[in-house]
């Protein structure tokens, strides 16, 4: 009742409390976009808010929210690398005229999801689409364990691969927007769980994929290739036990910042509160502080409010808002060239390198599956420092997100172009832990990064805009890859040239979150 004297006496509480509100936008963090780049009752609001979470601070809720999201950047990098493990299985079991249709199948699951999810989270809100994505990638990830054919592991890696999608453009949003101004390089570090997912695929590979899976040409039956159906059964074990983490253990709240940016200020004040109450503090935020900043009263709540708030469910509001004006249009525009340009360099080498271990390992005459799987999990270990030491780097003055995610790119296709160098097993397998070790480093500014130059209302919608550019484009990679020869370097010269072309777009992004809270 209380809240609704306070809405039905709008003028009064206006008064008394817009110096409140004007106090708190004088302490609240600067915004990393420029003033006048969304619409301003949102800014003052999401700026508000801000400083309510700031206030809070970091606290138990962030930190179990930092373990349950981490399952997003899990599932994001294990279940690609799942793909690649298995590939050489599957092409010796299945014998297809064009083995990439599996990643190919892979990439379109993806698109589908990134699309479903990103733009739906805008829509339906944050806290369904954190929980569907991973469960629905555990249920098909293991039921694809026992495909009877090639066609079948495809339409299963389709279908896990449209959870998979899901997991980033809706988990960033989520924790960056819980996140207090000061801790946002926690976006960074997250990606540690990126590159150990790597690590503990390659781990589970090295024993199941080495010892029960059939040589190079040799004759490859069921009986004798088991070793990939086991592996799929575990990482499908893992991303369920994943699932029942985040549905049974943990409360998701929705986003304050969303809620505020759908007309429901009532909602984000009393999310803020129970953060607060989680993590053992107080907060001073009420209602009157987010209504004092609304232009001509409060937003419409008569039924054609209600109903105009519908139609803009299913119209462009989202899309067009990232491109309202010219410098967030030329920031989105870029942001999503370089996804692209990553979406297709990343699993044209990447999807593929197991294979081209294998390949070019018989022509050291060092080959064998076992040895494959060995350089694949010590490729995998370097991708875990070069997360925290992305963590470190994003905070560095002068240098921040776009100095380092500039630099780790060009750098990451520098290392793939010398691989073609190699002239033993060893020479590729160092080229390739170094590709490996600056690719991680690019992957966790990326993820950090991207939905910081978005606000809060059409984050999933920014989100989803970058993840198709970079499925889109990673549907091209298998595709070529059915009419180049990957035992020759040509696919390794255009990821490389692609990474270096992505490297210098970041330079040209007009916004630097370093020190400054999204909106």
């Amino acid at each position: 009742m209380a809240d609704t004297k306070d809405l039905n006496n709008s003028e009064g509480v206006k008064d008394q409390a817009e110096p409140i509100s004007t106090e708190i936008l004088d302490d609240a963090p600067l915004a990393a976009l420029p003033d006048g780049t969304v619409d301003p009752v949102y800014e003052a609001k999401a700026r508000v808010l801000n400083k309510a979470i700031q206030d809070i601070g970091m606290g138990r809720y962030q930190w179990q929210l930092f373990i349950v999201v981490g399952f997003g950047w899990w599932g994001d990098n294990m279940w690609p690398i799942v793909t690649s493990l298995i590939f050489t299985s599957i092409t010796n079991e299945f014998s297809p005229h064009r083995p990439p249709l599996l990643t190919l199948a892979q990439n379109i699951g993806l698109l589908a999801g990134a699309v479903f999810w990103g733009f739906g989270c805008d829509i339906f809100g944050r806290r369904w689409a954190f929980n569907l994505t991973i469960g629905i990638t555990a249920v098909f990830g293991m039921i694809a364990a026992g495909s009877p054919n090639f066609a079948a592991i495809g339409v299963f890696a389709a279908l896990w691969s449209v959870g998979v999608g899901g997991n980033l453009p809706v988990d960033s949003a989520i924790f960056l927007e819980f996140l207090p101004g000061t801790h946002q390089f926690l976006l960074t570090v997250l990606s540690i769980d990126w590159a150990l997912a790597q690590l503990v695929a390659n781990l589970i590979a090295w024993p199941l994929l080495g010892n029960l899976s059939c040589q190079e040409d040799t004759v490859c039956t069921r009986h004798k290739n088991m070793g990939w159906r086991y592996f799929m059964i575990c990482m499908g074990g893992i991303s369920l036990i994943m699932f029942c983490v985040r549905f049974f253990c943990f409360t998701i709240y929705e986003s304050p910042k969303y809620l505020m940016g759908r007309g429901k200020d009532e909602e984000a004040v009393r999310v803020v509160h129970e953060v607060a109450r989680r993590n053992g503090k107080t907060s001073t935020l009420t209602l009157a502080d987010l209504e004092a900043l609304n232009q001509g009263g409060t937003q419409g709540v008569d039924t054609t409010a209600i109903l105009q708030r519908k139609l803009e469910k299913i119209n462009l509001t989202h899309v067009k808002s990232l491109f309202a004006t010219t410098k967030l249009a030329w920031s989105t525009s870029l942001i999503m060239l370089v996804w692209a340009f990553i979406g297709l360099g990343f699993p044209l080498y990447n999807a593929f390198l197991p294979y081209i271990q294998a390949t070019r390992g018989a022509h050291f005459h060092d080959g064998s599956t076992y040895i494959t799987y060995r350089n694949s999990l010590i490729i995998a270990v370097l991708g875990v420092p070069g997360c925290i030491i992305g963590g470190f780097l994003v905070e560095v003055p002068r240098f921040g997100r776009k100095g380092t995610l500039a630099v780790s790119t060009v750098l990451t296709g520098v290392f793939l172009f010398c691989s073609t160098t190699a002239t033993t097993s060893n020479a590729l397998l160092g080229w390739n832990c170094a590709y490996n070790f600056m690719s991680n480093i690019m992957y966790a500014v990326l993820y950090a990064y991207t939905p910081e130059i978005f606000p809060t209302k059409d984050r999933g919608t920014g989100n989803a805009l970058t993840a198709s550019a970079n499925r889109i484009f990673g549907i091209v990679a298998p595709i070529i890859a059915m009419f180049a020869n990957l035992e020759t370097s040509a696919p390794v010269y255009v990821s490389g040239a692609l990474f270096i072309a992505a490297g210098l777009s970041v330079i040209l992004l007009p916004f630097e979150p370093r020190g400054k809270a999204s909106l």
